[in-house]
């Protein structure tokens, strides 16, 4: 009988790929979050206000360890590894262990984007969801606008399962959600 694996959460699991370290989330990277978080940009597509505060960012990061001593989801900073310095994130949330599915999230600075980073971040993030933690299925649910991250997930093979009209309230406006999933096809 295939069970969550939750002995991932006794320790933070680093993942390291060929140009990346994928570590846990320490309070230095505020600044970083911060960044991410105030930037327009960056955060088009995520219907949520900007922070205007390094103090939101910091509570970001505490509301990321609270969620991972809880075993309740994982978030990884993703650095290069040359100077293991976050440069942006991305993690597993809404976990259903008993459905073995979880939610995959993740943003990166914009002064790195087109260059594959997250392709190869969620690569490995996707390889321990599945071999680690016992997923059967990831999804990830967007913004059909953002058609970089369709296109990453795409590329990951994720397949578009629903659409769903007007269903996110934000700033006074509804945008449509995409959702995507992924199945793990070794557990059949």
């Amino acid at each position: 009988m295939l069970c969550f694996n939750d002995k991932i959460f006794e320790e933070f699991p680093v993942l390291e790929t060929k140009n990346l370290i994928l570590r846990e989330i320490a309070d230095e990277d505020a600044e970083v979050f911060f960044r991410n978080y105030s930037d327009s940009e960056v955060m088009k597509y995520f219907g949520k206000e900007l922070h205007n505060n390094i103090s939101q960012a910091e509570e970001k990061i505490k509301g990321i360890k609270e969620d991972f001593k809880n075993r309740k989801g994982i978030r990884w900073a993703v650095c290069l590894k040359h100077d293991n310095k976050m440069i942006g994130s991305g993690g597993f949330w809404r976990i259903l262990k008993e459905h073995l599915r979880a939610e995959i999230g993740y943003e990166l600075s914009k002064t790195h984007w087109g260059q594959g980073i997250m392709k190869e971040a969620l690569t490995a993030m996707i390889n321990f969801g599945f071999e680690k933690m016992n997923l059967h299925s990831i999804e990830a649910n967007l913004d059909p606008d953002n058609t970089g991250s369709v296109k990453l997930l795409e590329k990951l093979n994720f397949v578009r399962e629903g659409y769903f009209k007007d269903s996110y309230y934000f700033n006074g406006d509804f945008t449509d959600t995409g959702s995507y999933s992924l199945i793990n096809d070794k557990q059949k």
